[in-house]
């Protein structure tokens, strides 16, 4: 069983200069569970405990080869060479940009950005700007960032199921309510109530914008019938549809999730996958909207197209577009869920898969929710109480339900092996634990 004891000492101190212990929000688990990395290899991750980790979360997907993957680091090392950043351009801004244009044919023309945020964020002020209104719509369980237009979330824990939809509120303090008023937030998966909204406040809209495949609302997915919908009312409405692919852009096909459903975003983003870890993102698009940055949009920033990271996507890219990492990812992510069916299979537990097998969501029901306000309805018990188990036993996790399970081409049949075994042991003990507790798995083989 490990031990968490460096990481909670590291805990104690950090916290006393950094706010929870840590740089991001999202990677303090409380003050005794919060753990600290000492280094990571292809799939597996260490901590400065000791403890080894086959790692489904990679950072939330950037690490799509694995961690420290010699091909993209030797070009990394390159990249170094050239020097940093000038604020001038570099002839490998156009090389990459090139390929990105060849891999996702919605992306005429290319701006590079630092992270995902950044490029959200400039995509909405780039359709703001083409079409000189300020309102957008957002799907309700989406998320695009950390800047105060999107930091808004559906509260469905607080919703009853009535007729009324359920209250929108900012995401944490400090973002200004003012900016309610603009968005509009309407379910996943309803053509109708997507029309509705714009018949009655398109002259305002100027953008929508969707995850097609919900990055952090456990790969929820939209059906390909409405997303072709949705991209036929953005059309009628005169409305710029943002595709955001941060985290499904170069992961579940070579064109993304463009290509899976056979649709073109007017704008669209990328930023996880683009180079394996390195801090690049990308807003691309429509020529015509595009061309609006230089000609009264503004857009730039000290240190994007940086000459490491620039050079790091370069390898990346072709990586993933000239060789089969990507039918691997998606035959291991198979594999990977066959197994984990087999053992709950056994057990008679309902449960399905969501998204694509590079990013799986997994719940405890027979058919998955198809939208954020059915998500409330299945029962997340299960794995809020399985994940820590799952922690003891090697295998990181998300402990949130809501953030999906992500596949490197790093993973081999031994770390396959590992889970297997390592998820067997775990959804065992949680089942008696939730058996003692609550009798919640009432019916369920033992």
């Amino acid at each position: 069983m490990r031990t968490l004891t460096k990481s909670n000492a590291h805990f104690k101190k950090a916290a006393k200069k950094l706010p929870l212990g840590v740089s991001s929000n999202f990677r303090y688990w409380g003050d005794d569970e919060t753990i600290y990395i000492d280094h990571a290899k292809g799939a597996r991750i260490w901590d400065i405990d000791g403890n080894e980790y086959v790692d489904y979360r990679l950072g939330y997907g950037p690490a799509i080869l694995g961690y420290q993957d010699k091909r993209v680091d030797d070009a990394a090392i390159e990249g170094m060479k050239v020097g940093g950043v000038f604020a001038l351009g570099t002839k490998r801004e156009l090389t990459v940009a090139e390929r990105i244009s060849k891999m996702v044919p919605a992306a005429e023309l290319v701006r590079f950005s630092n992270s995902g945020t950044e490029a959200v964020m400039a995509a909405l002020r780039l359709a703001r700007a083409f079409t000189g209104k300020d309102s957008y719509v957002v799907i309700e369980g989406g998320y695009h960032g950390l800047f105060d237009a999107v930091l808004w979330q559906t509260e469905i824990e607080e919703w009853d199921g009535g007729p009324e939809d359920p209250p929108l509120r900012s995401y944490g303090g400090g973002v200004p309510q003012m900016l309610k008023k603009l968005i509009h937030s309407v379910p996943l998966n309803d053509a109708n109530r997507l029309e509705e909204t714009l018949k009655k406040h398109h002259s305002n809209i100027g953008a929508l914008l969707i995850e097609p495949i919900m990055g952090n609302c456990c790969s929820l997915t939209a059906d390909k019938k409405y997303l072709h919908d949705v991209r036929s009312l953005c059309d009628k409405y005169g409305v710029v549809m943002i595709i955001d692919e941060v985290k499904t852009g170069f992961r579940v096909a070579r064109g993304g999730v463009q290509e899976l459903f056979n649709v073109k975003a007017d704008l669209c983003t990328f930023a996880k996958a683009i180079g394996n870890g390195y801090p690049i993102s990308v807003l691309a698009g429509r020529a015509d909207i595009m061309g609006n940055i230089g000609d009264g949009v503004a857009h730039g920033g000290t240190y994007t197209a940086h000459s490491v990271s620039l050079a790091a996507a370069e390898k990346t890219l072709e990586i993933l577009d000239e060789t089969d990492a990507l039918a691997n990812i998606a035959q291991y992510g198979t594999r990977l869920q066959a197994g984990l069916s087999e053992i709950l299979n056994q057990k008679g537990v309902p449960h399905s898969f969501t998204g694509h097998p590079s990013m799986g969501g997994m719940f405890f029901s027979e058919e998955p929710p198809t939208n954020y306000r059915d998500w409330i309805r299945t029962d997340y018990t299960i794995y809020d109480t399985m994940a820590p188990h799952l922690h003891d036993r090697g295998l990181l996790v998300e402990p949130d339900s809501r953030e999906p399970w992500f596949i490197c081409e790093a993973h081999d049949d031994a770390c396959l092996a590992t889970t297997l075994e390592a998820f067997e042991e775990g959804f065992k003990i949680t089942l008696d634990h939730l058996a003692r507790s609550n009798g919640t798995t009432k019916g369920v083989k033992s």
